[in-house]
């Protein structure tokens, strides 16, 4: 099978369910957004050394799969069967996930900036990608499509995850936080 079907040279393609769109539609930024994160992801994997934090993260891989094809599918075309559906369970994973991490770490005292060793400015990348693919959902059900919550409350408890990743991978390291400072004038 080719890789290349050249139904997208003029700047439209397909959604699930075969409607055809623009490609720089609200619809496809906000699923290419999440593919951009999941990619990210992928990244972030190689910065990890705990296996459960790498096996956590393919599994948020894989269910930012169902996150983009959710958002892939023309609403009207959708159909429950069909696998994309988050469930209350992703969200709980990930809160418990948070809170796993959150036991060891020490209390935040000051804002924290991103950056410290490289996983862990690497988590704050993929921290705001996340944020800016929430956006771009809340955006896509501003104008008018349908978006079922726990894809937005999966999104926004992932970025979590990733602030408090980061600071574990710090802890780790034994690198510092990054913390802001007012500068005394």
């Amino acid at each position: 099978m080719k890789v290349y079907t050249k139904t997208g040279d003029k700047g439209q393609t397909s959604l699930v369910g075969g409607q055809r769109v623009s490609k720089c539609c609200e619809r496809l930024e906000s699923y290419g957004t999440i593919d951009e994160l999941n990619s990210h992801i992928g990244v972030l994997i190689t910065y990890c050394t705990d296996p459960t934090d790498q096996q956590f993260l393919l599994e948020v891989q894989a269910n930012l799969f169902v996150v983009g094809g959710y958002l892939a599918t023309d609403n009207s075309q959708r159909d429950v069967r069909s696998g994309n559906i988050v469930t209350p369970e992703m969200v709980e994973d990930v809160e418990h996930e948070i809170d796993r991490i959150q036991e060891a770490l020490p209390p935040i005292r000051l804002f924290i900036l991103p950056g410290g060793c490289r996983g862990a400015a690497y988590a704050h990348v993929c921290r705001t990608v996340c944020r800016r693919g929430e956006r771009q959902i809340l955006r896509l059900a501003e104008c008018g499509a349908e978006v079922d919550e726990r894809v937005l409350s999966y999104v926004n408890r992932l970025s979590d995850y990733l602030f408090v990743l980061a600071r574990k991978l710090n802890v780790e390291s034994g690198t510092d936080e990054v913390i802001w400072r007012r500068k005394q004038s």
